[in-house]
């Protein structure tokens, strides 16, 4: 085994020190390592531009074939087992089937804690349309309609009031202010009467 070349003419091989910079017991391996070096040919290798080409070739075949392998292996199709145990089966149709159930039955709007249903009801035979007006609803004549309760000329509906004290009046084809007459009234203050109820958690009461 050929003993290893000193740190020092290691460095003279390239090209930091030169011959004078080694201690003279140095200098007779740095000098056969200097003739070592000039025995080797350093003529620049040079690949012909066929050759690279060819291997860029070669490397952007692979990459679409490795590409294509890919996609072969996603699109083809594939034969999956499954192993159902039948009362897990059964359970899952039958978790299945009240979960359907759920959700086609009608759900009843949800009711926060501070509103409460009232009911508005009003006696005017032969009116086309009756609505309620009120602090509620901001006096909009159109937001609050009744319907019809049969034939006897009573017309109802039932909004969602917060709690609270409100005035209101029923408007009796679009042109009418009619007070309630199962409630009490105050004065609006422009000649008009307006009912008021009084709206608690517990329920609605008239003043």
């Amino acid at each position: 085994m050929k003993k290893p070349y000193h740190d020092l003419v290691k460095r003279l091989m390239d090209g930091e020190l030169s011959l004078a910079d080694l201690p003279p017991e140095l200098r007779a391996e740095g000098e056969a390592a200097l003739r070592l070096l000039a025995a080797l040919d350093r003529t620049p290798i040079t690949l012909s531009p066929a050759v690279s080409s060819r291997v860029m070739a070669t490397v952007r075949e692979r990459k679409r074939s490795s590409a294509r392998r890919a996609w072969r292996w996603l699109v083809t199709p594939r034969e999956l087992r499954f192993r159902v145990r039948p009362w897990l089966l059964g359970a899952a149709l039958a978790a299945a089937a009240i979960l359907v159930l759920v959700l086609a039955s009608p759900q009843p709007p949800l009711q926060p804690a501070n509103v409460v249903f009232v009911r508005f009801m009003l006696h005017a035979p032969g009116a086309k349309s009756v609505s309620v007006a009120g602090t509620f609803n901001q006096w909009d004549q159109s937001a609050a309609p009744l319907i019809p309760a049969g034939t006897g000329g009573v017309w109802t509906t039932t909004l969602a009031l917060p709690v609270g004290q409100h005035q209101y009046a029923f408007v009796v084809d679009g042109r009418r202010w009619v007070a309630d007459p199962a409630a009490p009234a105050v004065d609006d203050g422009f000649g008009r009467r307006n009912s008021v109820v009084a709206v608690t958690r517990q329920g609605a009461r008239t003043l």
